[in-house]
């Protein structure tokens, strides 16, 4: 079957055909460890999976890159400033090389959780140094770098094609630019390649660089690890929209320079994630990670049925409710699918229409109503059901294979606990309802209440 995918780069929704037939070079941005992963970045990762899993479900060979930034993300965004790891360091009295480490190991986590298939490859900047290096020597030895008193920048009005992502002139790119304080930047839309250490000040992650002692810009490490894992061009770049103006564009233009050839054929970008219908901010209070939703019992696969349910080109507007609807809706069909028998055949006929939806860009939402089409019609078995279901939740991710034809299993403990909870009720307890209720969560069972009683379930 084709597959149609809305390419940034040509701002139109295209067939999708790779470099090499039936294989996919994915790179998918990554993390700047700073800082736990909030909603708003799990979407953009979400989108990286669900685009891979479209791509296998069309038998295509998928080799996924997704970068850890551990070096060289300044705060802003820009050439100035305190790079992101550095701060947090300071601000928890560690080294940016433990803070790094610490969220690494907690977006791997966290990624797992909401089970996004592990990428192929997860380089990290720190560990390709030598590699931007040379990628910097590439694009000097063509002119298209000079340096300043803090750093090695490049030069855009040496790039006609830079701007072709976001649509922008360089001219409009730098009518809207702030002003930095670096005066000796020839245009404001470049950028730093290489940042020199401060004088007199020695930071937690520096290296040697024929310029001298410093360390990389935050957009060379993608550009040079993709090349290195992916080769030049490759077939599909992935990050959210509020990369395209800046490090999407600095990254093509980086391999345009030194290359001569762009980086990716396809630019895909996801859209954000509002809280409540406005931004989502630390002064706030409203920036939610996996823990908070689990807080409010909002599992990290009922969130990521939450994402399925927009299309990714849309901004999409986080509420308790709805991800409280987006529980109940993968709570009912975990229930559904347990009491159906064992898989059989797949219903060819809904799984072309199935697969038509999600190789139209992506559109998951109407992918969902088809799969609820399908197991709310009575005339079909439950054993082609289960087939067919499976088949869909290998591209939607939700791991129903743990549950499909698998009543629940409740253990002796769980059964003395529920048992005490009745006895609670009967007697409107509720305090201590409630803290049985919260025993049998620590336990993995959610309890659901209804006039015929207590229901069950294992949480999802």
């Amino acid at each position: 079957m084709q597959i149609f995918l809305h390419n940034t780069l040509t701002k139109a929704t295209d067939e999708f055909v790779p470099i090499t037939p039936g294989k996919v070079g994915l790179y998918v941005c990554g993390p700047t460890v700073y800082a736990r992963a909030h909603v708003g970045n799990l979407r953009s990762y979400i989108f990286g999976d669900t685009l891979r899993r479209v791509l296998q479900a069309n038998d295509l060979s998928v080799t996924e890159v997704m970068n850890i930034t551990d070096v060289g993300h300044l705060v802003g965004d820009g050439d100035e400033g305190v790079d992101k790891l550095q701060m947090s360091a300071d601000k928890a009295s560690k080294t940016a090389w433990d803070i790094a480490a610490e969220y690494t190991r907690l977006f791997v986590d966290d990624i797992r959780r909401v089970n996004i298939e592990t990428p192929h490859v997860m380089p990290k900047a720190t560990d390709h140094i030598a590699e931007q290096i040379a990628l910097i020597e590439a694009m000097e030895a063509k002119g298209f770098t000079y340096a300043t008193h803090d750093g090695i920048y490049f030069d855009t009005a040496k790039l006609p094609e830079y701007g072709q992502l976001s649509g922008q002139k360089s001219e409009e790119k730098e009518a809207g630019a702030r002003v930095g304080v670096n005066a000796e930047k020839r245009n404001l839309s470049d950028f730093a390649l290489w940042k020199f250490s401060p004088e007199g000040e020695q930071r937690h992650m520096e290296w040697e660089s024929p310029w001298g002692k410093g360390f990389p810009g935050w957009h060379l490490e993608c550009s040079a690890m993709s090349e290195k894992y992916l080769g030049v061009p490759f077939d599909i770049h992935t990050g959210g929209v509020d990369h395209i103006a800046v490090h999407h564009e600095n990254e093509i233009a980086q391999t345009l320079a030194a290359r001569g050839v762009m980086e990716a054929n396809y630019w895909l970008h996801n859209e954000f994630v509002l809280i409540d219908n406005g931004k989502m901010s630390k002064s706030l209070g409203n920036v939610y990670s996996l823990d908070d939703l689990q807080a409010k019992e909002i599992s990290p696969l009922a969130f990521r049925y939450f994402i399925l349910g927009a299309h990714y080109r849309t901004q999409l507007n986080f509420t308790w409710e709805g991800a409280e609807a987006a529980q109940n809706a993968l709570n009912n069909l975990v229930d559904m699918v347990r009491d159906w028998q064992k898989p059989s055949s797949v219903d060819s006929g809904v799984m072309e229409t199935f697969m038509t939806a999600v190789n139209n860009d992506l559109d998951t939402p109407a992918a969902l109503a088809i799969m609820w089409n399908f197991v709310n019609n009575g005339a079909i078995g439950t054993d082609v059901k289960a087939a067919t279901v499976l088949k869909m939740d290998e591209v939607f991710g939700l791991a129903l294979e743990d549950v499909v034809a698998r009543p629940v299993r409740v253990s002796d403990e769980a059964q003395k606990l529920l048992k005490e909870r009745e006895l609670a009720r009967i007697a409107k307890d509720w305090e201590r309802s409630d803290l049985l209720r919260d025993e049998l969560f620590g336990l993995g069972y959610a309890v659901q209440d209804s006039s015929s009683g207590q229901k069950l379930r294992e949480r999802r």
